[in-house]
């Protein structure tokens, strides 16, 4: 019996170490949060408290949070104009699935990948945005985190 208890703990401990790597990013302005995966450092926050940005320097990733009132018509409008700015700023959109509520797109320049998810907030005025930058050669080994930061990524009021 002693020995399946010490086989369950050696199996779980990874899990469990890992799970304790990673970091926590509450914004009081807006009213968002999400995970912060380990390795990450952040600069504090913005100066108007509506986002801050971590990287993991020796890595070259960056991840940016922010949030804005929603100027264009509605939430799918703004998620339209800031695929819009990505993509005059020179990124290729590989990828986009947008709803009322939430968005997510992506794309590449040269060697260079992100990732951004937009959530329209409770207050329907506003949204709060991520976004992760990562080199292409780290696409396999972000894909996870970049799914974790996505799953707990949301509204503090709702």
């Amino acid at each position: 019996m002693r020995i399946l208890i010490v086989l369950l703990a050696l199996i779980t401990l990874p899990v469990s170490a890992q799970e304790l790597g990673w970091g926590r990013y509450d914004n009081a302005r807006f009213g968002y949060t999400s995970e912060i995966p380990p390795g990450f450092s952040g600069y504090g926050e913005s100066d108007n408290g509506d986002g801050q940005i971590f990287d993991n320097a020796g890595k070259a990733q960056v991840l940016s949070f922010w949030g804005a009132n929603i100027t264009a018509e509605d939430f799918e409008a703004e998620v339209a104009a800031r695929m819009g700015y990505a993509e005059r700023d020179g990124w290729n959109i590989a990828y986009q699935a947008t709803t009322s509520y939430w968005a997510s797109f992506s794309g590449v320049m040269g060697q260079r990948m992100f990732y951004t998810r937009m959530i329209a907030l409770c207050d329907g005025l506003s949204y709060a945005a991520m976004t992760v930058q990562y080199s292409a050669a780290q696409a396999a080994d972000m894909k996870p985190r970049v799914e974790r930061l996505v799953a707990g990524f949301r509204d503090l009021g709702c």
